[in-house]
């Protein structure tokens, strides 16, 4: 066995399918968690979980505007108590300005810049780590910028000013005046936060990710015994509703469910008068992508004594 009970523990979190199910799926992938998952999907046990939807670690997000450009940062730490360190978030407030004046996205380049009171954003990252006694590291930044309009912050459950859990940024390229745009992208920011949109548009989704759904819509059409020509049509029909739900434009707005966020835009131009485009937005959610390791207290506890 590949696996442990903790292990099966995790799957269940992850995918809301029944414990003996989920052992099962570890035993015929051979403890390989993503596998496994896919395989619970396909026995319509488990609902399409997004990972961007699991925090999996702590620290904090940070986000930053001037002008018509703006910046989003994550910075993490092993424990929430540390987010709450007033030395901590004051690091991660002056990186995300630092970062506003970077060329690039680049992290490493961004620890190379200069920080605020001498050294570099390096060097605070290490003092921090020696002072505050916890692990912490600098894990990404995204910018987004228009030639003409707005970039609009918004913070979901701010634990400080621009600084919380899930951060985004609203691009939105207009002639429109500031306050148009500005309602317009708090609109859109909260509908970001909520909806966890993959990509701007379809074209923009991981094309490995929609590979992975068409994989798990075909096993499924298979096993409807349905004639091939069926079976090909319920897989586009499951690919085009995959990529409807999770890009930005397509997805039905929150605030009505039932319009589009491209005709949101769309519409905000006609009452303002003048086009207004969403050009590009930036979502980060602390720790997404990150599985953050369960510790078996009882069990370290029995193998030191055992050892």
């Amino acid at each position: 066995m590949a696996y442990t009970a903790a292990d099966v523990k995790k799957l269940r979190e992850m995918t809301g399918a029944g414990m003996m199910d989920c052992k099962k799926a570890l035993d015929e992938t051979d403890g390989d968690f993503a596998a496994a998952e896919d395989a619970l999907r396909v026995k319509g046990l488990a609902a399409a979980a997004k990972k961007s939807s699991r925090t999996a670690a702590e620290g904090l997000v940070g986000v930053a505007v001037s002008g018509t450009r703006g910046v989003a940062v994550e910075v993490n730490s092993e424990t929430d108590f540390v987010a709450k360190n007033e030395q901590f978030q004051n690091f991660v407030r002056n990186t995300t300005e630092v970062a506003l004046g970077a060329t690039s996205d680049d992290i490493e380049a961004l620890k190379d810049a200069a920080y605020p009171g001498g050294g570099t954003v390096g060097d605070a990252l290490t003092n921090n780590v020696a002072t505050i006694g916890e692990n912490q590291q600098l894990r990404r930044m995204k910018s987004v910028s228009v030639a003409n309009g707005v970039v609009v912050p918004y913070m979901h459950n701010a634990a400080a000013p621009n600084l919380g859990k899930i951060g985004v940024l609203v691009a939105l390229e207009s002639d429109a005046s500031a306050d148009v745009l500005d309602t317009l992208g708090k609109q859109i920011a909260m509908h970001i936060a909520a909806a966890f949109p993959l990509a701007l548009n379809a074209d923009d989704l991981d094309q490995e990710l929609i590979a992975r759904e068409r994989k798990i819509a075909e096993e499924k059409a298979s096993e409807s015994g349905k004639p091939a020509e069926v079976q090909a049509k319920m897989v586009d029909g499951a690919i085009a509703k995959f990529a409807k739900e999770n890009a930005l434009l397509s997805q039905l707005f929150v605030i009505d469910n039932k319009t589009p966020i491209a005709q949101v835009v769309e519409q905000a131009g006609k009452a303002a008068g003048t086009k207004i485009v969403l050009k590009d937005y930036v979502r980060f959610q602390l720790g997404e992508g990150i599985e953050k390791e369960v510790s078996d207290f009882a069990a370290e506890v029995a193998a030191a004594v055992g050892g």
